[in-house]
């Protein structure tokens, strides 16, 4: 028998710090960015396949929209009371910074094999992880062209621990207003870029960090919801199926103009979901073993696929011109599992021990408080005035931000 929680609220300690679908959810993500890639660098050429590719990850770009409003839920989620913001930045750095270092390291390697024009500037600022501010074309896509968005995320850890006191702090409402109004911001972006430049527009939508920062408070507003049991949406399965139903939709017959901001819509009601499915105790087809280390490896992948793929292309000579028939997908398959093998080196010899290295030493926990006498649970009224282990979980009241418990149910809101 376990106690109820006290009047008090329970503390943090009561909610689990890590919610193994999410951290599958992260290989979705990933392999949308692949599929995307497959077929923006025309690796399946065959006439009859080529519109079936092109058509099944169209919004494969969306991938990144995917990981970044995942990156606010998880950081909102598993962030530890009072840590410091020195050590929370130490952490995130220590998380990016080496394979970003390792990529950026093989990007140049590459580009000297095949004897690609040095640009100093973005070299640097790609090292830097700036280079996403800067509007110049070639300049925020380059070396390992897709760590523009470690450049977005490092943005994102820097503001979070000056923003999460305020998150605490806002009543549900406000939280709510976010999650209603970032779509429609995204949305609103398209006739916003008239007011910039052409030649940066491209940039302005999809680059720049403070607009692509609205996908990461979208995650950080839901996960607060969450948090307190404010959250109201689907449960896993019409999430999930909400999901399938609107990516076909929106591949077939959205314009560009409004498909980010339907997907934005669409990823934080399936992560929400996800989550909630596993406070709840339920099976998830993304917390499996094999799905969990997927996800870890997801950071390392994303980084080496690019870099892979145009390598090889580039050694064979088809780098532009695609593969005939059914090498197309032969070869597509084929780099998926050569870039999972690098991603799994990387994440094992790179990732994770220098994540042990060079963050924070980790605190010890304090001393558990010693438990009442096993007679004392029965006399000991629960929230609300039930006494018994079937009492109620309180709902919190309006603005009150703590944590609610999840000791196996879950508010079915």
């Amino acid at each position: 028998m376990t106690a109820a929680p006290s009047a008090a609220g329970p503390t943090a300690a009561d909610r689990p710090s890590r919610l193994p679908s999410l951290t599958g959810l992260r290989w979705v993500a990933a392999l949308l960015v692949y599929g995307y890639h497959v077929g923006t660098m025309g690796i399946v050429a065959a006439p009859a396949l080529k519109p079936v590719v092109d058509k099944a990850f169209a919004l494969g770009l969306s991938g990144v929209e995917f990981f970044f409003v995942l990156s606010g839920f998880v950081l909102v989620w598993s962030a530890r009371a009072g840590e410091r913001r020195r050590d929370f930045w130490r952490r995130r750095v220590a998380k990016i910074y080496p394979n970003h270092l390792v990529t950026w390291a093989a990007a140049l390697l590459i580009a000297f094999c095949f004897a690609d024009p040095f640009n100093l500037r973005a070299t640097v600022e790609n090292l830097l992880l700036v280079q996403a501010w800067d509007p110049t074309p070639g300049y925020f896509y380059s070396v390992n062209n897709v760590s523009w968005s470690l450049s977005c995320e490092l943005f994102f850890y820097l503001s979070l621990p000056f923003a999460l006191p305020l998150l605490r702090r806002a009543r549900p409402a406000a939280l709510w207003a976010v999650v209603v109004a970032v779509p429609l911001l995204i949305i609103g972006l398209w006739p916003a870029q008239q007011l910039v430049p052409e030649a940066d527009r491209w940039w302005f939508t999809q680059v720049f960090p403070l607009v692509r920062s609205l996908e990461f408070w979208l995650g950080v507003a839901a996960a607060e919801l969450l948090r307190r049991g404010r959250w109201r949406g689907p449960g896993l399965p019409a999430a999930s199926v909400l999901f399938v139903l609107t990516w076909l939709v929106a591949a077939v017959w959205i314009r560009a103009e409004l498909w980010a901001g339907l997907m934005a819509a669409v990823y934080v009601v399936v992560i929400a979901a996800a989550a909630r499915a596993d406070l709840q105790g339920r099976r998830t087809p993304w917390r499996g073993r094999r799905m969990v280390w997927l996800g870890e490896v997801s950071f390392a992948f994303y980084l080496v696929h690019v870099l892979v793929m145009v390598a090889v292309l580039r050694l064979t000579g088809h780098r532009g011109e695609g593969l005939p028939g059914w090498w197309g997908p032969a070869a597509a398959l084929g780099f998926l599992l050569l870039n999972l093998l690098f991603a799994g080196l990387l994440h094992r010899w790179v990732e994770t021990p220098m994540m042990r290295r060079l963050g924070p030493p980790r605190r010890r926990p304090a001393p558990a408080a010693p438990s009442p006498p096993a007679g004392a649970l029965a006399d000991t009224p629960e929230p609300g005035g039930r006494t018994g282990p079937g009492a109620a979980v309180p709902r919190p009241r309006p603005g009150d931000d703590r944590p609610v418990t999840y000791a196996g149910r879950c508010d079915p809101g």
